[in-house]
């Protein structure tokens, strides 16, 4: 096996990642993790976690660090890279960073999500010079000085009160009416009992001005137009997330925002290639959704690559060409007609390999050649050679006369 070939890489070791990965080393697959940034990805950002089961309270860095260790006493690899570009098109997925290539026969992708950027005036000439998006990154430098959030979700409300710890003043800007925040209720209670927290109600912010650091910004009102300026030093950002999915697009199905759907097993469209955890479209995004996630695509990837071995010893290395008789356990008949095509192609003088499939414990063999079993049709028969498709059997006519 080649050095840079593997049974599964993940790209992004947050949680989900890291617990793809945990899984994946205990299954003996040779796993690699690559990871742009820390491993734990935004949680290791989170300062305070107490709703991961058996933890009632903890860090984003000390539960990280546990996840990680674990991933790496299974023997799973990290690489510290920034994936640039993917190809899924082959049985073997390739993955380029900007130094160096790696392949696999499963991809999971675990790139998480990027902080939204409004693209006010100001805020990528200023991103760094006052302009943030990571409390626990920048909110030490605030101190005394006054701050603007922007937001007022529970990232938003939450983060602000931790700035606060270091800052002179946290003023929040809120699009809705006075008493309106979008954060969950005891968050609020908080933000409104917290002596240096302020809000302006009805309000977007226009612009961020200053030349080499944040000097101040401007506040519109939306219901009446008029225009404040505001001193500030500093300019936080808590709007919503988009997805990581800039490195494969082309690659898979995304929606018109750039989320990944997938299905139970956390399959994309693509045959080999799961995706976990934030970069997926769904309901709760949470550590503990994101581990389970993981746990469920590194299992999914650990049986299509057994699926891969079987079909490239059972189809693709057959000296002969082979009929694949899917059948379904549903429907009564449904082996019955497969064992009339076996039977003609022994009469035939073994003409074939003939391999059955039970279409519900092999569904990538199905997605491969677009089968389908149904009850008006409990069976498919095709033929085909050095694992390419090249008909099928019509079981409706007579078998004999088309082997």
């Amino acid at each position: 096996m080649s050095e840079n070939l593997y049974d599964l890489i993940i790209i992004g070791g947050g949680p989900a990642g890291l617990s793809a990965g945990i899984y994946g080393g205990r299954a003996k697959m040779k796993t690699l993790i690559i990871e742009k940034g820390s491993l734990g990805g935004r949680a290791f950002t989170t300062r305070e976690i107490v709703n991961y089961p058996g933890y009632k309270e903890t860090t984003g860095p000390d539960l990280m660090k546990d996840m990680a260790e674990h991933a790496q006493a299974f023997g799973v690899e990290v690489k510290k890279e920034e994936v640039k570009s993917v190809d899924f098109s082959g049985d073997i997925k390739t993955v380029k960073t900007k130094k160096h290539e790696y392949q696999a026969k499963a991809v999971i992708l675990a790139t998480g999500t990027e902080a939204r950027i409004l693209g006010i005036p100001g805020e990528r000439e200023l991103n760094g010079m006052g302009v943030a998006y990571c409390a626990t990154c920048d909110a030490e430098f605030t101190e005394g000085q006054d701050v603007v959030v922007v937001g007022s979700g529970d990232q938003a409300i939450e983060e602000g009160m931790f700035i606060a710890k270091f800052a002179k003043s946290i003023t929040v800007i809120v699009l809705h009416d006075e008493g309106h925040l979008d954060c969950n209720k005891q968050a609020a209670e908080k933000a409104f009992a917290h002596p240096k927290m302020n809000f302006v109600w009805n309000s977007v912010l226009e612009s961020i001005e200053g030349e080499e650091e944040v000097t101040g910004v401007k506040i519109k009102n939306t219901k009446t137009g008029e225009i404040t300026d505001f001193p500030c030093g500093y300019v936080f950002f808590f709007v919503g997330m988009v997805p990581g999915t800039k490195c494969v697009k082309g690659q898979m199905e995304l929606d018109g925002r750039g989320w990944v759907h997938t299905n139970e097993m956390m399959e994309t469209d693509v045959p080999g290639v799961f995706a976990v955890g934030d970069v997926r479209a769904k309901y709760l995004r949470q550590v503990s959704t994101a581990i389970g996630d993981g746990a469920i695509a590194a299992t999914a990837a650990e049986r299509y690559i057994e699926e891969l071995h079987d079909f490239q010893e059972t189809v693709v290395a057959a000296e002969k060409p082979v009929l694949m008789g899917f059948w379904s356990p549903e429907f009564g008949d449904s082996l019955d007609k497969l064992n009339q095509v076996d039977a003609a192609n022994r009469e035939a003088g073994d003409k074939y390999k003939f391999v059955e499939v039970d279409i519900t414990r092999k569904k990538g063999w199905a997605k491969k050649y677009n089968v389908e079993v149904s009850a008006e049709k409990t069976a498919c028969v095709i033929e085909l050679n050095k694992g390419e498709l090249v008909r099928e059997i019509a079981l409706d006519q007579d078998v004999r006369g088309q082997l």
